[in-house]
């Protein structure tokens, strides 16, 4: 079954640039595809090509079939955009330019006046509706954003950085809604809050200096990280050094960090020698040698490592603390 969103070596160059170099990527309806990449990967640019804003170099991109330089108005029918900075006019109330937008899109009179207020509910910007966008906080601006690439309900969304300046609260309105609405739409989301991805992203894409770098769930990340296995073990800071000496022993174990947690606890962690896994290992150790661990959990790193690891190529895990 064909994606909604279906994108085959596509590249851009400046000149001497290569911004986007060969990107291919497939998104089916249902699927929240969280794009992500260092500053200057290409992200922004392979955004822009894929919703038509940018001619591509090379390479083609296809919005429900649609091929974005072939058919540009059929691909926009199909898109909803909400482009870096959310532009607009500034000197128009949010109600203007959203109804300004549902006319664009088409629509007039009461299925106008629906649509702009069914998004302004969804984004609570009903209070602001008569306010000049202009004088808004970022935060509405970013939701004003979010509303007008909404106005027509289409099938295929690209939000860049969507729940950039919203607070805790709005951020969580704004994956709210998009997980609401994903099961009817195929949505690619660009963000560098790694959160986010774990939050409404069932898939990832990496890219750096204009390649794929990766691409699976969030959990197929944390794979890629060599202390994917790792395990630690809080206990009394008394039992810490016999605890260690026991761990140390483990087949599977590499090495043994020790870092104190206040006056009285005291974190183990256990890091894998290549291929091995250990929470069954760690966890048979603790009952038979009765160490009175309070918690038990596998510790092997976070998107953060994972997003650090596959764009740098460092492999390291940074340990700040002493080897037991």
């Amino acid at each position: 079954m064909p994606g909604m969103v279906e994108v085959e070596n596509l590249s851009k160059s400046f000149g001497n640039l290569r911004a986007v170099d060969s990107v291919s990527l497939t998104v089916s309806k249902g699927e929240v595809l969280g794009f992500l990449g260092p500053n200057g990967a290409g992200k922004t640019t392979t955004m822009r090509m894929i919703a038509g804003f940018l001619t591509p170099s090379s390479g083609t991109a296809r919005i429900c079939g649609h091929d974005v330089v072939d058919n540009p108005t059929a691909v926009k029918r199909c898109l909803g955009y909400m482009p870096e900075g959310s532009p607009s006019y500034d000197d128009m109330t949010v109600a203007a330019f959203l109804g300004f937008i549902a006319a664009v899109r088409g629509l007039s009179g009461a299925d106008a006046d629906k649509r702009v207020h069914a998004v302004a509910e969804h984004l609570a910007l009903t209070d602001v509706l008569d306010r000049a966008i202009d004088v808004l906080s970022k935060g509405y601006k970013r939701r004003v954003g979010l509303a007008q690439a909404l106005i027509h309900d289409p099938p295929v969304l690209i939000l860049d950085e969507p729940t950039d300046g919203l607070d805790p609260n709005q951020k969580h309105q704004v994956r709210s809604l998009i997980a609401e609405m994903a099961a009817d739409k195929a949505i690619i989301i660009s963000t560098h809050i790694l959160e986010e991805v774990q939050a409404v992203c069932g898939r990832a894409v990496v890219i750096g200096q204009g390649r794929v770098l990766a691409d699976g769930t969030a959990m197929d990340l944390l794979r890629r990280l060599p202390d994917f296995t790792a395990v630690s073990i809080v206990l009394p800071t008394a039992a810490a050094a016999n605890a260690a000496t026991v761990m140390r022993q483990l087949p599977g174990v590499a090495a043994v960090f020790e870092t104190p947690l206040d006056s009285d606890r005291t974190k183990l962690r256990m890091t894998p020698r290549q291929g091995m896994t250990l929470l069954e290992d760690v966890n048979r150790a603790v009952r038979f040698n009765a160490i009175p661990a309070t918690e038990v959990y596998r510790d092997g790193g976070t998107l953060d490592d994972a997003f650090r690891m596959i764009t740098t190529g460092d492999a390291a895990q940074t340990e700040p603390s002493r080897a037991a």
